[in-house]
């Protein structure tokens, strides 16, 4: 496929750096996600014409819809790496293979609050106290240079939670002198303990000392033409380099990276197809998700400026309604999000029999200002001015609402903003069949194309809060499936059942804990808690 004009603007723009890019097909969907350790050589490859004959098939079909891309600039080539898994895992895009799963990089792991803590490798982090360090795009280099850690600063290398004399019989670690076994009281735990802190130091980057006499070692060894013995402190000493470099830590997509080639321009595009007044600001989406009418949950995600604004992403579960009934669960989380922000902003919507609702008491309409008097009244009468009113509704209302669906969840979500006096703020539902969108009081939706800016940002907002709600429904799944098998310990009830889980958080975690944090837990003693333990022992 031949380069467009606007392809070429940006491959010229393109900086002679790492980085990562996103290839995205005319419907702005992600679908290849790379890295380079040079962004312009790497990106323009893709558009030479006298490359295509070696191209396979999959790779002329990804370049057959590149439509556009992004890219964004990082400070070394394992930085890119670590990126590049963090955005294949959000994105999923058809074209990648690597990253796909739930593999994660490497970190290391140690709990300063165990008896004698040990340095393990780990692939998740938990909220569970201990202290954590990578991830690691190089898992070679870290396992290398954890072995350096434990002979620097003689640490235990064993894998017992609790070693003790019998573990000591057989430690090599011990035997060796690396380690200065605190599991026979060699040294206390005190002691051991300032030892492991001085190796968070060095992982942390307080290795230049090392590294100094490392190089001397590194040139004796090379004067003395002990060859092999300085090629080893050589890849010791880059080993240690890309452990301990620090490298930035991408927990969320970089807000810097766009995920609309011109986000301004798409809101524009909304507002004339909407036939709103300006340009949406903040849109909030919703989506509903269950499976059979179980862990029936919603998700409400927020765009500001045409991007994800995720500090005011909420994902609520269905309270009210029975079964698998979306208008009924569209219209409940509508009905929970506004109210509450009625009560936060001070604003009173009015209420009456009609509605189902109660009078406002007497004594706290006399406590009311004449300010939020007025407020109330604006409500009411559903108009906008510089008032208290809008200025609120610019710090906490949605400027567009999108609902995913068609006109019966529209429908449900439009009768309760009437119902909350919310009326005026402007709500369309987005079908999923032929993309229409749906205005409240309108027999036609409207088709504006699949490749028409306005409907590609709808489109972005609707799949994000998609999401969100099926991330929040598989975790409660996965979360509920997990906490079964304590149904099956034998005399366990809700109570205990609860209180663990209330102590540990999760299965997991309480396969981890020890006897004595068990038996802690309130209606378990000794005996219960190692009868639990091995129940969950046997059960993997």
């Amino acid at each position: 496929m031949p380069a467009t004009e606007s392809i070429r603007k940006k491959i010229g723009a393109l900086p002679h750096k790492p980085g990562i890019y996103l290839m995205k097909d005319r419907f702005g969907t992600v679908i290849y996600v790379g890295k380079a350790r040079d962004l312009r050589k790497r990106v323009s490859q893709y558009f030479h014409p006298s490359r295509r004959m070696g191209w396979d098939l999959k790779f002329n079909a990804l370049v057959e819809a590149i439509a556009d891309f992004d890219f964004h600039v990082v400070r070394s080539d394992p930085e890119a790496y670590l990126l590049e898994g963090k955005l294949i895992k959000e994105f999923h895009p058809r074209y990648n293979v690597s990253f796909r799963d739930d593999k994660r990089f490497l970190m290391l792991k140690v709990n300063l609050n165990d008896p004698i803590p040990n340095f393990t490798f780990t692939r998740f982090r938990k909220d569970d106290g201990a202290r954590y360090f990578g991830p690691f795009s190089n898992s070679g280099a870290l396992r290398n240079t954890l072995a350096l850690v434990r002979r620097q600063f003689n640490l235990r290398g064993c894998r017992a939670f609790t070693p003790g004399e019998a573990d000591y019989k057989h430690c090599l670690y011990a035997h060796l002198k690396y380690c200065t076994a605190p599991c026979i009281g060699n040294v206390s735990r005190e002691q051991y303990l300032e030892q492991v802190r001085a190796a968070c130091d060095f992982l942390e980057g307080q290795c230049a000392e090392m590294k100094e006499q490392l190089e001397m070692e590194m040139k004796k060894a090379a004067l003395a033409q002990d060859y092999e013995k300085a090629a080893g402190l050589r890849d010791l000493i880059r080993d240690l380099g890309e452990t301990t470099k620090r490298e930035r830590k991408f927990e969320r997509v970089p807000y810097t990276l766009p995920l609309s080639l011109n986000p301004e321009n798409d809101l524009a595009e909304l507002a004339k197809v909407l036939g709103l007044r300006q340009p949406p600001r903040r849109i909030e989406g919703f989506d509903i998700s269950n499976i059979s009418g179980t862990f029936a949950v919603a998700s409400l995600v927020s765009f500001k400026n045409g991007r994800p604004d995720r500090a005011n992403y909420r994902r609520f579960k269905i309270r009210t309604v029975g079964g698998q009934d979306d208008f009924a669960s569209m219209a409940e989380v509508v009905k929970r999000r506004y109210s509450r922000l009625l009560n936060e902003t001070g604003i009173q919507s009015p209420k009456s029999k009609e509605d189902g609702g109660e009078a406002i008491p007497r004594e706290l309409q006399k406590l009311l200002d004449e300010t939020s008097r007025k407020v109330r009244s604006r409500v009411r009468e559903n108009t906008v001015g510089p008032t208290a009113l809008s200025q609120a509704r610019r710090r906490a209302f949605p400027d567009l609402i999108l609902i995913d669906g068609g006109k019966g969840q529209l429908n449900a979500a439009g009768a309760e903003l009437k119902k909350l006096g919310l009326e005026k703020i402007p709500i369309i539902g987005l079908a999923k069949e032929f993309e229409e969108i749906y205005q409240p009081g309108e027999s036609k939706p409207l088709r504006p194309g699949l490749a028409h800016p306005a409907v590609k940002l709808l489109q972005r907002i609707r799949d994000e809060s998609h999401r969100v709600a099926n991330s929040y429904n598989a975790q409660l799944r996965i979360k509920r499936i997990s906490e079964s098998v304590l149904d099956e310990f034998p005399g366990i009830g809700e109570a205990r059942k609860a209180a663990l889980l209330k102590k540990f958080g999760s299965v997991q975690r309480l396969k981890t804990a020890t006897l004595e944090q068990i038996a802690r837990v309130p209606g378990f003693g000794g005996k219960a808690a190692a009868e639990l333990k091995a129940f969950l022992e046997a059960r993997g």
